[in-house]
């Protein structure tokens, strides 16, 4: 007995050392399930998804303009990371002028929602302190963001959605902040991040609630009606009266976030299975995930909900960059497209959006190695009914070493701010505009204000 005791322990022992992930802030106080199974089915639902890309996506073999002009700059800029015309998927934005665009081969998905009008793309975003010029950049007449060209700095300024240090909230947490009222006593469902927490969702009020990629919560071993060695252990440690105040108050957290697991088992245990078929990759799994607790939003009553995925690999500086790149572009898209056919299933489609982002875009060149360096500006992908589809927003950059959106070497100027990105994403919660400025205290320093894309 004493051997099973001590494997329940060492077993139990594991799965408080992820109470503080699992838990992800102080939401849970208060939290029952008779507080889920009073509130009413959410009218108005709304929900935001970002997939984030971390290692910095090359977006100039995302986004490749198909006109004659500017396909022959793309091939002899890009070198051998030219992409061949005729294995691109056309796009033909109706806001270009006629100018045609392509999607990478492997996006094939989204270009096909692309074509037929659920899909927009977004040219040339990143963090930026003000607008800048190239003549700017060169004169070092204007202020840039800090730590350019940095994987942790541009990672953590685009989930803050602002360049501004002073700024430590991420901007999905501050617009949670702004609408968490609208989800009454249950508000630990406004942010839930799947697959790692995030400095995205991290607001003032709201702090994102974590669940694995599989739909598990971390303890779903522990059992409390279970006469099992490891329910029974784990059970004498968070029930066992501590006279240390941090013990305490860690036992009363553990217990807090079991409950509010079952709340979340509970939930989803209500909610239809999902007939969409999702792809067998991590991001396919993630965003399956999420497709679940929307489906169950009846039950937790909720209205507004802000998610986080994620997928790595893009720091892509070798002579694998094609294929690597290749590979992740195509789960993105097929886990994306699955998930807008899941939104339709439940018939949220034009309430939920999701997005890309990423640390930043690539140099344009090749480099010594075959794969690109660290950039700047890059391209990125919104997806929902909602979203003004088949259209480009932003400005295309001129594909041009040393042309009029080069820093130098090919690192692309943002002609549009992570601010203005975010903020037409927030917008979509029906924000006034007021609140839009609390919640991205630096839009002001971009007159053109958030992009239109809704």
């Amino acid at each position: 007995m004493q051997k099973s005791f001590d494997l329940s322990r060492r077993s139990a022992l594991k799965i408080t050392a992820l109470a503080p992930v699992m838990l992800g802030g102080g939401l849970m106080g208060g939290l029952t399930r008779a507080a889920f199974a009073q509130n009413a089915t959410a009218s108005d639902y709304r929900a935001l998804v970002a997939i984030f890309m971390f290692g910095g996506n090359d977006g100039n073999n995302l986004l490749i303009p198909l006109d004659v002009a500017g396909y022959s700059d793309y091939q002899s800029g890009r070198g051998r990371l030219a992409l061949p015309r005729g294995d691109l998927h056309a796009i033909n934005p109706t806001n270009t002028q006629g100018r045609p665009f392509a999607l990478h081969p492997q996006m094939g998905a989204l270009a096909s929602l692309f074509e037929t009008g659920q899909c927009a793309a977004v040219a040339n975003v990143g963090p930026l302190m003000q607008p800048l010029t190239r003549a700017q950049w060169q004169a070092n007449a204007a202020q840039i963001p800090p730590n350019l060209f940095s994987h942790s700095d541009q990672q953590s300024q685009w989930q803050a959605g602002t360049s501004d240090s002073s700024i430590k909230l991420g901007w999905g947490g501050r617009v949670a902040d702004r609408v968490a009222s609208l989800n009454g006593v249950q508000n630990v469902a406004t942010a839930v991040a799947v697959n790692g927490r995030s400095g995205f969702q991290q607001g003032a009020t709201v702090s994102p609630f974590l669940v694995a990629s599989n739909g598990n919560f971390g303890f779903d071993s522990y059992d409390s009606t279970s006469r099992d060695a490891l329910s029974l252990g784990f059970g004498e440690m968070i029930n066992t009266a501590r006279g240390h105040l941090f013990e305490a108050a860690w036992n009363d957290t553990i217990k807090r976030g079991i409950t509010t697991q079952a709340v979340f088992q509970e939930a989803l245990s209500r909610a239809s299975p999902l007939v969409t078929t999702f792809p067998g990759s991590g991001l396919g799994d993630q965003l399956r995930t999420v497709a679940r607790l929307i489906a169950a939003r009846a039950s937790f009553g909720v209205k507004r909900q802000v998610f986080f995925c994620s997928i790595g690999g893009f720091d892509t500086h070798g002579i694998d960059q094609l294929p690597d790149q290749g590979e992740l572009l195509g789960i993105v898209s097929d886990a994306m497209a699955a998930f807008y056919r899941a939104t339709v299933e439940l018939g949220v489609a034009a309430q939920v959006t999701s997005f890309t982002m990423s640390d930043f875009g690539r140099d344009f060149p090749a480099n010594g190695s075959g794969g690109s360096d660290h950039g700047w500006g890059s391209h990125h992908v919104m997806l929902g009914g909602a979203v003004k589809g088949k259209q480009l927003f932003g400005t295309f950059p001129t594909l041009r070493v040393n042309g009029p959106d080069d820093t130098s070497g090919g690192r692309w100027i943002p002609t549009t701010a992570t601010e203005q990105y975010a903020a037409a994403l927030a917008g979509s919660f029906g924000l006034t505009s007021t609140e839009l400025s609390l919640a991205f205290p630096t839009l002001n320093r971009f007159p053109a204000g958030p992009l239109s894309v809704f």
